[in-house]
């Protein structure tokens, strides 16, 4: 069986600056992780991608030859990624054996909540190749700051999830930021266990731009309330104890903690319920933080 994280978000979310920390971090950990690129507009990598799309298609050869935006033009990759989906299990079957995936896709929401290419895309590999996938979907923490744009958070964090039919961790990314934007209305855990949405709707009315949709939001905060399939995790990506506890989570989604062990039915249900309490920063070298700068592991040797 082999593993890994298809991560997504939108644009400016942190998606790039995610796989190349937990790249670092997992291979510090003892895992050789193979990340690959399947953004076409993303040509400026700090990382060494195992696979990169532009070696099949360039948005900006597409954009010019059929007069298409950015939009558009990453819509039409996806659909020839899709029409041309052997040539990326090619590129994957020889990283099969041992490696860890990261798939960092397009920072476009609408392929994840809208379109169909990019889940048939993954659909696919999943399929083919047998892969063990957890969606990872990053979100900008500050939009905690603003009632409004949380509650759009929550309404394409849910269309996500019920779109991709995957293991879903919804991600608040640059948690260590959010102070930077101003007080939140309520404690962090609030917003990271999505509580009654029900309270927000004062701050919201405090908005003449807000008040006037007031039943609207009402109703669409109702929606994510009756579903109850939205929370949380934070995400500070310099920090390697919340990555840590991020992996965790993803491991125990997409059974990578259950790959080495040989047990009953009973024992794997007491693994799945009970909280993960292992180590994960027992390893040779003890990573400090990550230079948001330069999107490098600082780390220092362990004696």
């Amino acid at each position: 069986m082999v593993f890994g994280q298809v991560v997504i978000g939108p644009p400016g979310s942190g998606k790039t600056t995610y796989c190349n920390g937990m790249s670092q971090f997992l291979s510090l950990v003892g895992r050789k992780v193979a990340v690959i690129n399947l953004d076409p507009a993303n040509d400026a990598l700090p990382y060494e991608c195992a696979i990169n799309i532009e070696d099949l298609i360039k948005l900006s050869d597409v954009m010019s030859e059929h007069s298409l935006g950015p939009n558009g033009g990453l819509v039409y990759c996806m659909d020839y990624l899709e029409m041309n989906i052997d040539w990326l299990e090619e590129k994957l079957k020889p990283l099969i054996e041992d490696h860890y995936f990261l798939f960092d896709f397009p920072g476009q929401v609408e392929l994840f909540s809208l379109h169909t290419n990019a889940r048939n895309i993954i659909n696919k590999l999943i399929k083919k190749l047998d892969l063990r996938l957890t969606a990872v979907h990053l979100v900008d923490a500050h939009l905690c700051c603003d009632p409004g744009k949380y509650v759009s958070a929550l309404l394409l964090s849910l269309s996500t999830m019920l779109h991709l039919e995957l293991p879903h961790i919804n991600v608040l990314s640059k948690i260590d930021l959010i102070e930077n934007y101003g007080n939140l209305a309520f404690n962090l855990d609030f917003y990271t266990d999505v509580q009654d949405l029900s309270y927000l709707q004062y701050h919201l009315d405090q908005d003449p731009r807000s008040a006037k949709y007031r039943k609207l939001t009402k109703e669409l905060c109702d929606v994510i309330d009756d579903f109850s399939l939205v929370n949380f995790s934070t995400l500070d990506i310099q920090d390697k104890e919340s990555v840590g506890n991020l992996v965790k989570l993803i491991d125990k989604s997409n059974g990578y903690i259950f790959s080495s062990i040989d047990s009953s039915a009973v024992e794997f249900s007491k693994i799945a319920a009970a909280p993960l309490d292992w180590d994960y920063y027992s390893i040779k070298y003890m990573v400090t933080r990550l230079d948001r700068k330069t999107t490098n592991l600082i780390v220092l040797p362990q004696y």
